[in-house]
């Protein structure tokens, strides 16, 4: 097993009882399936040509954070949110030592990467829980350029501020630019309102209550979608503004969140901070260059329950990726992020000082940074909302793929149909009417073309993440691994299957994915 430290992997506890034993069989068709530590994982990574091992080293620990004015106790990479980004060329390994000095048993999960099965962090699936006071060596080869990032797949633990970037770096860049910048948005509670574990908590208990009257989340009604029009869906109706709940019942809860962009509910748990590079929009981040700077901004949603619409005051921005592949280049005013997405962005900096906006989707309340490129400029105050948020919306279908990445036209040979249920009154969400079981895999062969079909069945839009795969989304083919399914909605999403092992399908609304809508797929042996 090369790509993990066989002493570091018996101290995170391979030994483990049988509620962390790794899936190696299926309950349909009593499918045998290729172990994450198989010697098809290893063909797989060899295949990949591993290059020059890069080490790093990974503290997961608690302690407090400056959010650019309030401090918070949280949990971390290291000392700062985001943790330190990983940066290295396409081909080459990465290695990372995790130290968990947590209270809790954690794991890390590579984000958007088609790497090794047995590093991929499902604890209970690729890998056993590293236990607190544990440590474990991940190794894999970081084979396709990119904007990638990496954070927890154990409960709620995404939703405090364990994540980071991950970057690949191409060695035969083709783009042209003179300075980049990694953005990474998030949605913060942890330490001011409480805990993610207690907004998950309190979400489950609601089931079987009775929600008649004023009932916490937004209407969830069908109008818009992803990149839509712009009309209000509710007449000339004032809608009541968005807030916290006034229930000392459910304390969490966001009222009248919602946005036609996503079809209705924009989200339920109510947020007091937006963050912008760990950054409150109070006292923001700035970045500094000259007029005429060719800029590339990468930017990443790590949100756990929130969609940000993103713009550059006084500037258009060109789409060059998205999820970490290239798309023909296209000009927008504005970018609508789910949870777990990631775009990169290119700008021509003007002369001024311009708010970087990230608008939490249906919530009116913003995370900002600011870029300045005059030294006398005045900023803007931090609820200026750049009238580019309203503009132009770059939606998938008018994201084309490059050539490179494009996927080969054919049928598929398989086709999964993931029904996505569920509802705000019970908290059940679930695919196929199941929540998550471990038990239940997909099953698919290795070659296969294999269409996953998510069939929005609830009134919630969700973004959906496929790990170690990258898919051919919708009409347009634009390569993704995470994708917005709005209410009422049927998203294909087509991949090859070329890389073995059991892998995860799940929303990346880390509280719909704790409450069960998570499913398996996996590689017949």
């Amino acid at each position: 097993m090369p790509s993990i430290d066989r002493r570091l992997f018996l101290r995170a506890g391979l030994a483990a009882a049988a509620g962390g034993a790794l899936v190696t069989a299926c309950s349909r068709e009593n499918t045998a399936f290729v172990r994450p530590d198989g010697d098809e994982v290893r063909a797989a990574e060899a295949a990949r040509r591993p290059g020059k091992v890069r080490e790093f080293q990974l503290l997961a620990h608690e302690g407090q954070a400056d959010l650019g004015g309030p401090t918070v106790r949280t949990w971390m990479y290291g000392d700062r949110i985001p943790g330190e980004p990983i940066r290295v060329r396409a081909g080459e390994v990465v290695r990372a030592r995790l130290t968990n000095r947590l209270p809790q048993e954690t794991t890390v999960h590579w984000h958007g990467l088609a790497l090794r099965n047995d590093a991929d962090g499902v604890p209970g699936v690729t890998q056993p829980a590293v236990p607190a006071g544990g440590e474990l060596a991940y190794e894999f080869t970081a084979s396709h350029p990119g904007t990638y990032w990496f954070h927890p797949h154990h409960g709620t633990q995404l939703d405090r501020g364990l994540y980071a970037p991950l970057i690949v770096e191409d060695p035969a860049e083709p783009l042209s630019y003179d300075e980049e910048w990694v953005v990474v948005l998030d949605d913060w509670l942890d330490g001011v309102t409480g805990t993610p574990d207690e907004v998950l908590a309190e979400l489950t208990s609601m089931a079987g209550m009775d929600h008649s009257g004023s009932t916490p989340g937004g209407g969830g009604g069908h109008g818009g979608g992803h990149g839509g029009g712009h009309g209000g869906g509710h007449g000339d109706m004032a809608m009541p503004a968005p807030s916290p709940s006034a229930s000392s019942r459910w304390p969490h809860m966001m009222m009248n969140a919602e946005s036609d962009f996503l079809g209705g509910d924009a989200g339920d748990v109510y947020y007091p901070h937006f963050l912008v590079n760990g950054r409150v929009a109070a006292s923001p981040e700035t970045r500094t260059a000259k007029p005429g700077t060719r800029l590339r901004i990468r930017l990443i949603n790590a949100g756990g329950d929130t969609a940000f619409r993103v713009a550059l005051g006084g500037h258009a921005m060109t789409v060059t990726h998205t999820d970490g592949y290239p798309v023909a280049p296209v000009e927008t005013d504005a970018l609508l992020i789910g949870m777990g997405e990631r775009y990169d962005v290119l700008v021509t900096l003007k002369d001024g000082v311009f708010p970087l906006v990230a608008l939490a989707e249906g919530k009116r309340a913003v995370g900002r940074a600011l870029v300045r490129t005059a030294a006398s400029a005045r900023a803007p105050e931090a609820d200026v909302q750049p009238t580019e948020l309203d503009g132009r919306l770059v939606p998938y279908d008018a994201l084309v793929p490059a050539d490179a990445v494009r996927l080969a036209g054919k049928a598929p040979d398989r086709t999964i149909t993931l029904t996505l249920t569920g509802s705000m009154a019970k908290y059940d969400w679930a695919i196929n009417g199941k929540k998550y079981d471990p038990k239940v895999i997909e099953p698919v062969r290795p070659g296969e073309r294999v269409r996953l079909s998510f069939v929005n069945r609830s009134l919630m839009w969700h973004p959906m993440h496929l790990h170690g795969h990258t898919f051919a989304l919708g009409t347009s083919g634009v390569r993704k691994d995470t994708a917005i399914v709005l209410p009422g909605a049927t998203v294909n999403a087509d991949f090859e299957a070329d890389n073995p092992g059991i892998w995860m399908i799940h929303c990346h609304n880390v509280y719909h994915a704790e409450a069960g809508m998570m499913t398996l797929l996996g590689y017949r042996a």
